[in-house]
């Protein structure tokens, strides 16, 4: 979980974002969930859960299957 750092963006814009660990060599930018790229300085990681997530990064996080809630209509 990371966190755009102060002044890359707008403090309404600092929300926390999910980012899946990557596999093979280092890329040039992680991507998070929702899409947004994340370069390297941009952002700080985070210990844990805190602040205001990224609501499109926990949508796209929450897994499908009959009867959970990532399929309620």
């Amino acid at each position: 979980m990371v966190r755009l750092r102060r002044g890359v963006v707008g403090e309404s814009r600092r929300v926390c974002h999910l980012i899946p660990v990557p596999r093979g060599p280092v890329p040039e930018h992680l991507t998070a969930l929702c899409g947004e790229a994340i370069f390297p300085g941009e952002a700080e990681v985070l210990d844990g859960l805190c602040g205001m997530p990224c609501h499109p990064c926990l949508v796209r996080s929450a897994p499908a299957g009959p009867g959970l809630l990532a399929n309620a209509g």
